[in-house]
């Protein structure tokens, strides 16, 4: 029996803010990988870097204010060392899950570049606010460098664009590694934004979104189904009013009207929700679930979560 190929999208709920609290965190997200795992999926994984990547950012940042010596990492970068810190704690958990129940199967990160349009309209109208409080004084640096500042109520702050992601780098190297039955952490934080320059890529000062990226990467591995890990255990209309209520499986013809009437939150809900549609709709029979990251297993098995098909 072929398995199903399945790309699991974690959210921040699987991780921490600081070290000790993802150590904790990653332990619960190894649980659900595993009990998929011994559900027979065949399992890539993608995750959020969120907290991540803007605490190494704002870490550089002061470094390189201590050192003359040193100069501040860029964004890519930040990202590349995201993926490794998260990918490191990740798939040590899932590792020792998998051999506390008897199951050896290798598990790889893979540091992942995706394209993106020099050109796409996100770099002139930038969204994504990252890294530390800046003074007046530092913001008007940034801008002197080019780069976007927002003030908010405690400071100034960078603010870079969230472009589509156009192709994925490293496709063929989690495709062997997922046909030779390993388990696979890729794109993580959406990936590396890379600007292709002849035979060089370069970093582009950039954030994809993750769940773009997730179903972006389900679609070029043709996977069945896509797997979004959350905090909420389905999605909702009209969220935390009287009139709230849950909805298990829709179209994404009626997925696409909820969003036109626009009931998901721009920073949360919507992009796995608009990820969701991308995917299902690309080719018949393929299925989006979004849950809880403790209600795994049970969604899969169409218990719980919310359900998005073509029909």
């Amino acid at each position: 029996m072929t398995k199903k190929r399945l790309v699991v999208a974690l959210g921040r709920e699987a991780f921490g803010a600081i070290i000790p609290e993802q150590k904790k965190a990653v332990k619960r997200a190894a649980k659900a990988i595993a009990d998929l795992v011994e559900a027979k999926y065949q399992i890539i994984i993608t995750h959020s870097n969120g907290p991540q990547v803007g605490m190494l950012h704002t870490a550089m940042t002061e470094f390189s204010r201590l050192d003359n010596a040193y100069t501040v990492a860029p964004m890519s970068v930040c990202g590349a060392l995201s993926q490794g810190y998260i990918g490191y704690d990740l798939q040590n958990a899932i590792r020792s899950e998998l051999l506390e129940r008897g199951i050896y199967k290798p598990v790889s990160t893979i540091i992942t570049q995706v394209r993106v349009d020099p050109f796409d309209e996100a770099f002139h109208h930038p969204t994504k606010v990252i890294g530390r409080y800046m003074t007046k004084d530092e913001a008007a640096i940034e801008e002197e460098k080019g780069n976007y500042v927002m003030k908010e109520e405690k400071g100034f702050r960078r603010v870079v664009a969230t472009p589509k992601p156009i192709d994925i780098y490293e496709i063929d190297a989690i495709k062997a590694l997922s046909d030779a039955n390993q388990l696979v952490i890729a794109c993580g934080g959406g990936g590396i934004p890379v600007l292709e320059q002849g035979t060089h890529l370069r970093g582009a000062s950039a954030v994809i979104e993750k769940d773009t990226a997730s179903a972006k990467l389900a679609d070029m591995l043709d996977a069945d189904e896509i797997l979004f890990l959350t905090g909420v255990e389905k999605v909702c209309l009209n969220y935390h009013t009287p009139e709230e209520t849950t909805l298990n499986t829709i179209t994404v013809e009626e997925a696409k009207n909820y969003v036109r009437e626009g009931h998901f939150p721009e920073t949360s809900m919507l992009p796995k929700i608009e990820a969701s549609i991308e995917f299902v709709s690309k080719k018949p029979g393929r299925k989006a679930v979004i849950t809880h990251l403790d209600k795994a297993k049970d969604a899969m098995l169409e218990k719980t979560g919310t359900i998005i098909v073509n029909s």
